[in-house]
């Protein structure tokens, strides 16, 4: 009971200090992705969008799901370590060759001869992410969210500062290839400084064999995620152009930003915590529920709700510029309602399946994602918008129906934790669109609050009248967050 106890004290405090870096990295980054946006073009976030795609395929291979392995294991060698740390840096340098060498190549594909320039610089991301995976690996199996949380932040201050100058100063999209690469760098200088982890053990390929089952299926269904999540992006550039490509990926960009930022600090902490309770199936299933309840009292109405304000968002924060973006950001917001509870259900695969069933249901479901881009992207963007949306709900359905084969918790269960939440979501939006007309009166920015304020006084009172559990939950994590951070300062005072 005690053992239990001090594991849902981790939990809390790990999920609150995520989730308090996430909100506030979010800011950070909204703040510095606004005055960057007024400052360049399109084209520029479209050439960012096409790199990215090759980064992030990279990015997947040099971990090659060895950092997730390594957080399920009950105790890791330091062998397993060293082992997956000179796995990591030598991937890494291989992969940047690589695409160095092919960046002219790919600078005459797509006729944007700042290709070649700006990827020897930006793909250096590569070996600096590569020294901190078993960093991150170490820290958060110890459940040090906290010391995570300050640096992850620190970083995004830094390197947002450092963008907002080089934007105002005119350097274009170079402020973009600085702010990624001083995060990451900043980054893997502050973990290599407070863990300056040393080991006699040695690397070996042994080590790797004996990680290598379960980490190739994860790499396996990752890397088929990573093309996919982003491969319209190269159709887009090349069918259509940068520029509109720009406003796609902003779009994407502004409404990954309160979806990922939740789904990370979520992931993060419960990936390590589940395994420490996949042995006890009712506890398990309850954390599950648990999960699920709080994820969609949280994501849905911030989702649902920036489809309601997007109009005067994009008008009052980017200015006439950015408005095409907005189509585009209001469908691609809606697949944002159902892609946390995706990855928390992905989780508990990760967690209890041996990873055989992630790999099949990632070829299944990129068979259908496939057959949705050979219909949309010869239509129109908007078409490829809405085949996103529509795959992100099949993605969260399946995701679901397969984690039922590993939880004693039921699909009805499982459906009934997140549906109160859907439904308040529903009617907050549903008030807004029919309100919509009272506040047309008002000028932009005080139409804007309006509109945050009276959706987020209809959700919270909603909520409040119905006694749902979500925010009794929630107010219960709030407090235990309370108690937590009040029990760490008194032990450092002491």
């Amino acid at each position: 009971m005690a053992e239990g106890g001090k594991l849902e004290r981790k939990v809390v405090s790990g999920v609150a200090w995520s989730f308090s870096e996430k909100f506030l990295t979010m800011v950070v980054q909204m703040v510095v992705s606004i005055i960057v946006a007024r400052r360049l073009m399109p084209e520029d976030f479209g050439v960012m969008a096409i790199l990215t795609f090759f980064t992030s395929v990279a990015l997947t291979i040099v971990d090659s799901g060895f950092s997730q392995t390594l957080i399920r294991r009950k105790e890791p060698t330091d062998e397993e370590y060293r082992s997956v740390l000179m796995f990591n840096i030598l991937t890494s340098v291989i992969l940047y060759a690589i695409l160095v060498l092919s960046a002219r190549s790919l600078a005459d594909f797509y006729n944007h001869a700042i290709i070649a320039e700006v990827a020897p610089v930006l793909f250096l991301l590569l070996p600096i992410n590569a020294m901190c995976v078993v960093q991150t690996v170490m820290f958060t199996r110890e459940f040090r969210f906290a010391l995570l949380s300050k640096i992850v932040f620190s970083a995004s201050i830094v390197s947002g500062v450092v963008a907002v100058v080089m934007a105002v100063c005119g350097c274009g999209i170079w402020s973009l290839v600085a702010q990624r690469l001083l995060a990451m760098g900043i980054k893997a200088i502050a973990f290599w400084w407070i863990r300056r982890w040393r080991s006699e053990a040695r690397g070996s390929i042994k080590a790797l064999r004996t990680l290598a089952p379960f980490s190739l299926r994860l790499l396996a269904t990752d890397l088929i995620a990573s093309i996919y999540n982003n491969i319209a992006q190269l159709f887009i550039g090349k069918m259509h152009s940068t520029g509109i490509l720009g406003y796609y990926s902003q779009a994407q960009k502004l409404k990954d930003l309160p979806v990922i930022s939740t789904v990370q600090a979520v992931q993060g902490v419960t990936y390590p915590a589940l395994s420490t309770l996949t042995l006890d199936d009712a506890k398990f299933a309850e954390a599950y529920r648990r999960i699920i309840m709080l994820c969609s009292f949280a994501v849905m109405p911030v989702m649902l709700g920036l489809v309601a304000v997007a109009p005067e968002l994009f008008a009052l924060l980017l200015g006439d510029k950015w408005m095409p973006t907005v189509p585009y950001f209001e469908i691609l917001a809606l697949s944002g309602v159902v892609y946390p509870l995706s990855m928390v259900a992905y989780n508990v695969l990760k967690v209890r399946s041996d990873g055989r069933v992630i790999l099949h249901l990632e070829v299944a479901k990129r068979a259908i994602m496939t057959l949705i881009l050979i219909y949309t992207i010869p239509q129109s963007v908007e078409a490829v918008a809405w085949g996103m949306s529509l795959m992100a709900l099949l993605d969260y359905l399946i995701n679901t129906v397969a984690a039922t084969r590993f939880t004693s918790l039921s699909l009805w269960r499982t459906v009934g934790a997140m549906l109160p939440s859907l439904l308040l979501a529903g009617v907050m939006f549903g008030a807004l669109y029919l309100l919509d007309e009272h506040f047309a009166t008002l000028t932009l920015g005080w139409r804007l609050l309006a509109k945050v304020a009276t959706g987020t006084a209809i959700y919270l009172l909603l909520a409040a009248l119905l006694r749902l559990k979500a925010l009794s939950e929630a107010v219960t994590l709030l407090r235990g967050y309370g108690r937590s951070t009040q029990s760490d300062i008194s032990v450092k005072n002491g």
